[in-house]
């Protein structure tokens, strides 16, 4: 079985795509498959990986699986083979998906449904969902049934952190499904008060083992530059790498239940 974990935090500058490369990164490193799906309309994971000739390329993509069921096992001939991990880019036909869907039947489950053609080829599967509350990342909540929540730790965001807990209740509650908020990535965390008290809220949120600090590192942004995660990139940050392998060990112990 894939186990399949959504990256989503609707506030911007929460660190969602850096996350979501890392991590796959992480997966990666310890040997396993992993599949990176962009969801984003901004693509910016899909940029970050250098595949941006893929983002306004005139053929099927993402957006032609989700909005026609009927097109749902192309998903197969999206991907992006890589050397550290594959992806699905995103495509700029994205930014239609939310208002094509809205008069679809079973609008919140098309990913589900499109993710359901390669069940197994992967060991884990990353969505880089959009950075709002709209179908789209409804469609990764539903279809992964994980998330992992990126944050810095800034009192501005309790508040976008409370409307995502909402947003997870409402679809649990709307589709008798449980939907585990499986840790929370604290990013660019400083030495000061603020960082201190919202790593604390943080910890009575998800427990002591369920928050992991990534520091602001000038070598997160290179690799991002050099199209790779920490993991291959040429410079070496032991804390950070040591940080994104102990989550990716908490993620197959998951995958192991």
């Amino acid at each position: 079985m894939t186990l399949r974990i959504a990256v989503s935090n609707q506030k911007g500058g929460a660190g969602k795509t850096t996350t979501a490369i890392n991590v796959a990164g992480a997966l990666a490193h310890r040997g396993h498959d992993v599949l990176l799906v962009d969801l984003d309309p901004q693509g910016h994971s899909t940029e970050a990986l250098d595949l941006d000739d893929q983002y306004e390329i005139d053929a099927p993509s993402m957006f032609d699986a989700l909005v026609n069921i009927e097109q749902r096992d192309i998903i197969d001939s999206l991907i992006c083979h890589r050397e550290e991990f594959d992806v699905v880019p995103s495509h700029v036909d994205m930014f239609r998906a939310e208002a094509q869907l809205t008069t679809e039947r079973r609008r919140e489950e098309r990913l589900q449904m499109v993710l359901g053609e390669m069940e197994g080829e992967y060991d884990f599967l990353l969505v880089d969902c959009p950075p709002n509350l709209g179908v789209l990342t409804d469609n990764a909540l539903l279809a992964t049934g994980n998330v992992l929540i990126p944050a810095q730790p800034r009192t501005s965001s309790v508040r976008a952190l409370e409307i995502l807990f909402d947003q997870i209740e409402a679809l649990e509650e709307t589709y008798d499904v449980e939907i585990r908020q499986v840790a929370l990535v604290a990013n660019e965390t400083r030495n000061d008060s603020e960082t201190e008290e919202m790593l604390e809220w943080f910890r009575d949120v998800f427990g002591g083992d369920g928050v992991y600090e990534i520091p602001t590192r000038v070598a997160l942004q290179r690799a991002w530059n050099a199209g790779v995660s920490i993991f291959e990139h040429e410079e070496s940050l032991p804390e950070v790498e040591a940080e994104y392998e102990r989550l990716a060990a908490a993620l197959e112990e998951i995958a192991d239940e």
